[in-house]
């Protein structure tokens, strides 16, 4: 019985991540002062309480918000914990005047480890994906990535793309700093490629033990490299 991917499986640095970008279940946003007509977007670290409950934010502007009411996500397994993920918010004023958020969806968004090329213990793969951009965080602390996947249906229900960041090599510059180059690896896996679905990823840039850092993707349209300066 063939098997329709909705849901992309990436396994990144040996762990297992389901990715599905998480959006606004309203068709149409409503008018005026609506819920959704002044809804945000933002990459967020999320603050866990002892209860399991998200409570607070900080926006990879780094600005910190606290929920206007703490609530429930299923992505929370671990109370008194951070989670990295994608939130769609409207930021308000409470009753004492301070700014908060109230929650509209959320989903987490995989921060993989670094994996040294020397370590990799397959292939290296390097599958074409569809890449839309790359940024630093205004704080600084991630590097995100945003692509999309050609997927579709398989027969083989065991079947699902990986992908991984590889530590390709660390060059030391004449001026004594020293540059990362890292890799995104893909496995296709064999699924066909029908339709795109995306995904994203965030890298902390304190396991980039560099001054600046080359990513390099390959795409449908040839290989794609973005620059950053870390330091």
């Amino acid at each position: 019985m063939k098997k329709c991917f909705y849901l992309i499986v990436i396994i990144i640095s040996y762990f297992s991540f389901l990715i599905s970008h998480s959006s606004c279940t309203q068709d149409a946003y409503d008018k005026g002062e609506g819920k959704y007509s002044l809804m945000r977007a933002d990459f967020v670290e999320a603050h866990a309480n002892a209860e399991k409950k998200i409570d607070q934010i900080i926006t990879d502007e780094g600005e910190q918000l606290l929920a206007s009411k703490p609530f429930t996500a299923k992505l929370v397994v671990t109370p008194d914990s951070i989670y990295r993920c994608i939130l769609y918010y409207n930021k308000v004023r409470d009753k004492k005047g301070q700014d908060v958020f109230e929650p509209i969806s959320i989903g987490q968004v995989p921060c993989p480890n670094i994996t040294p090329i020397s370590a990799l213990n397959k292939e290296m793969k390097t599958d074409p994906v569809k890449f839309e951009s790359a940024w630093l965080s205004k704080t600084g602390k991630y590097l995100n990535m945003s692509l999309y996947l050609m997927t579709g249906t398989t027969d083989d229900d065991e079947a699902t793309q990986t992908l991984h960041v590889i530590q390709d090599t660390i060059m030391t510059n004449l001026d004594a700093t020293r540059t990362s180059h890292l890799r995104l690896y893909h496995d296709q896996a064999g699924i066909p490629e029908y339709y795109s679905s995306q995904v994203y990823a965030s890298i902390l840039t304190s396991q980039i033990e560099a001054d600046s850092v080359y990513l390099t993707i390959n795409t449908y349209k040839g290989l794609v490299t973005k620059s950053f300066s870390l330091r």
